[in-house]
């Protein structure tokens, strides 16, 4: 195969794993964004959803970095492989769910696993993204990342509708499409041939990828791992304080918009106008990191966070839920690609998917403090309460991350 073929067929790279993004979060918000609006329906309160999220990301938090580990190593248990068997497990877990009659019990252990496979594998979706690039597929991470979120924007602003005249099992139908096709797209989602690797750019001229990985000691054990990334390892603290208030946002919000006068249909335009805000920043990151440093960024996001959840203390009115999402722009839109180019940049090749499987951990772990604290402060104290601590926390957060960016070392 030709230079100029191999060019042409690789400039499809960005549209693959822009659809696997796609398929994703449109999936992602299905599980998780309505996650309280499904079970509310099913009759299960505020503490219970709280447990039964906290159970089930207690368990991805433990099994994304084992999982990273085992990828990091070379064997048969590869990103791709890894993400396909997530979207079978699920669609099998929706499947189940679906017909399982209603049964509380039933419906706590399926939804806990659905939920928490679903977050397991999101690192591994971002680390599969470096992978190919290493091998010289050409994909704009950025761009892609923003067509994901799009995807989820476009997906939250028809189904609340949907949802109030056909009720929350739709959501479960749509989940079980999404993994199908999810399961073809990462099947077909393969490296090119080795001779056709030849041509292209970041590989060495015989077709081998380079071998500079080989030489370096992958930190296994929590604390090599840990004592040779000093600023990522407090940063990850900073982490768990930041999505500790952007979970209790996303976890409770038919409850927040409720109290402010909205409805479902108000709930799918709040998570829309947050997510479609995200792809133009996710796609024009690559030109603000020639300004200004992923490191930097890292306090940037950190204080939107912070920011976000101050406005909802003193909303009155759906206007103060809107305003506040408009600052998912320097948020969420901003974290993300900055600790998928911030990992990348600072840990060994054969580090990087357990430092993408930790950021997503440290993310699961603020949702399992919000999911044990924000239901019980929500029923026995209220809405503004649960935000007064959810602001507290967070402002935490944003002093430990300028700490550690600031004045730590990012390798040793």
């Amino acid at each position: 195969m030709n230079t100029e073929t191999t060019k042409n067929k690789n400039g499809f790279w960005t549209l693959r794993y822009s659809l696997l993004n796609a398929a994703y979060f449109v999936a992602f918000c299905t599980i998780h964004a309505m996650a309280a609006v499904y079970l509310i329906a099913q009759g299960f309160t505020n503490t219970q959803i709280g447990v039964l999220l906290a159970i089930a990301n207690i368990s991805s938090a433990i099994l994304q970095p084992v999982f990273a580990s085992i990828i990091d190593k070379p064997g048969p248990l590869t990103n791709r492989r890894f993400i396909l068997g997530s979207a079978i497990l699920i669609f099998a877990g929706s499947l189940m769910l679906y017909f399982s009659g209603g049964h509380k019990a039933v419906i706590f252990i399926l939804y806990a696993l659905i939920y928490m496979i679903q977050f397991t594998y999101q690192p591994v979706m971002t680390a599969l993204c470096f992978e190919y690039q290493k091998a010289g597929c050409s994909i704009q991470f950025g761009l892609a990342r923003g067509i994901g979120s799009a995807s989820f924007a476009v997906t939250s602003l028809f189904i609340g509708r949907i949802i109030e005249k056909e009720g929350a099992g739709l959501l479960l139908i749509i989940d079980m499409i999404v993994m199908l096709a999810s399961a073809v797209l990462i099947y077909a989602f393969k490296l090119p041939d080795r001779k056709d690797v030849s041509a292209l750019p970041g590989t060495d001229v015989d077709g081998t990828e380079d071998n500079s990985a080989s030489q370096e000691k992958a930190h296994s054990s929590l604390r090599e791992f840990f004592q040779t990334y000093p600023a990522f390892t407090v940063y990850l603290v900073a982490v768990i304080c930041f999505f500790f208030a952007h979970n209790m946002i996303n976890d409770f919000m038919i409850r927040i918009i409720t109290n402010l006068g909205g409805s479902e249909a108000q709930l799918g335009y709040a998570n829309f106008l947050q997510a479609i805000l995200e792809l133009p920043v996710m796609a024009l990151i690559g030109f603000v990191f020639k300004k200004i440093s992923a490191k930097s960024l890292l306090i940037v996001t950190g204080t939107a966070f912070f920011v976000k959840i101050l406005i909802l203390v003193f909303a009155v009115n759906m206007a103060g839920m809107f305003f506040s999402q408009f600052f998912q722009l320097f948020a969420y839109a901003v974290f993300v690609p900055a600790t998928a180019f911030y990992v990348n940049d600072t840990m060994d090749t054969l580090d990087q998917v357990k430092g993408q499987a930790y950021v997503t951990s440290a993310i699961t772990i603020g949702g399992v403090f919000s999911n044990l604290i924000s239901g019980s402060v929500l029923d026995h104290f209220g809405i503004r309460a649960m935000l007064i601590t959810g602001t507290a926390v967070c402002g935490v957060g944003v002093l430990i991350a300028f700490y550690a960016i600031q004045k730590l070392p990012h390798h040793c």
